[in-house]
């Protein structure tokens, strides 16, 4: 299957499993930002994964898609004003500023349940212990010890480790903070969808461990190359304001390290999931096409 395949495949499991009903303006709030134009990464990821180890596409479609929705709430709650206060994403306006702040703030919580009742309500194949590992699969990365946990550190460190000259500040504690906040803001949504993905498709502790560690490390590039980004893109280019982290003060792998150091760090992670994926006999024409894709979009050659 190739991308675009999974994308349509993705975009209409999206739009059935989120039906407008009554009270419609928490639903079309909801579905707003589900579906907005996307790569739609996570699912995709969730999907090869359990091809790639042997399942069957089918039985990971609820999970891929809750994912995707959890990975929507996280987008509403980071945009709102006491968060990151941003107008548009993926190049429309973000949730709260369409239906407000009350409906946005309602929408991420209403995701957050809606999208494990995708899992279990669709998942007629899945046995009752697969289904039980899924679930905890998702609770632990869509709660207090990850993607929440990444969302505290995030505000807690902004302009902490900056001084008024965007000079770093403590550079061994930033250096720690910013891992962590990168591990648990993006990496463990990744780590969620390919863990998942794998546990649909029967795979033992040495495949589950192996796609873990590619999404851990995966997860850490993405977010370097969203880094660079925000430093060298436009609007245009990426649909949402830029330079906003420097304006804020936020620790990012580019104003600890510098742009070129961050690209040369983005470059060696993507390399090592390949080592990854080689050394576990693991192969997909899909992962390899998203690696180079990020590898194009950053600036950074292999």
């Amino acid at each position: 299957m190739q991308m675009n395949n999974y994308i349509e495949l993705i975009n209409k499991k999206l739009d059935e499993f989120i039906k407008i009903e009554y009270p419609q303006e928490i639903f079309k709030s909801m579905k707003y930002t589900v579906t907005l134009p996307g790569k739609r990464l996570r699912p995709i990821m969730c999907l090869e994964t359990c091809k790639m180890l042997g399942g069957e596409i089918e039985n990971a479609i609820p999970t891929a898609c809750a994912v995707e929705m959890l990975h929507a709430q996280t987008l509403i709650h980071d945009d709102l004003p006491c968060m990151d206060n941003d107008d548009y994403r993926r190049g429309k306006l973000t949730n709260h500023k369409v239906f407000g702040e009350a409906m946005a703030v309602l929408a991420g919580d209403a995701l957050l349940t809606y999208a494990p009742q995708i899992i279990t309500k669709y998942s007629e194949n899945l046995s009752s212990s697969v289904m039980i590992r899924v679930l905890n699969e998702y609770f632990q990365f869509a709660g207090a010890r990850g993607v929440i946990a990444g969302q505290v550190v995030d505000i807690n460190s902004e302009g902490k480790f900056l001084d008024k000259d965007n000079k770093i500040i403590n550079k061994d504690e930033a250096e720690k903070v910013l891992e962590y906040l990168h591990i648990h803001k993006t990496s463990d949504l990744f780590q969620l969808a390919m863990r998942t993905g794998a546990i649909i498709a029967g795979a033992d502790d040495d495949k589950l461990s192996a796609v873990t560690e590619f999404a851990k490390t995966f997860g850490l590039a993405f977010q370097i190359a969203d880094d660079i980004l925000d430093e060298i893109s436009t609007f245009e280019q990426m649909g949402k304001t830029m330079g906003k982290d420097k304006e804020e003060g936020k620790l990012t792998y580019v104003s600890l390290y510098g742009l070129e150091e961050s690209k040369c760090k983005l470059t060696c992670l993507l390399s090592k999931c390949h080592d990854i994926m080689d050394k576990q006999n693991m192969s997909s024409d899909i992962f390899n096409e998203i690696i180079e894709n990020i590898l194009q979009r950053a600036g950074s050659n292999k």
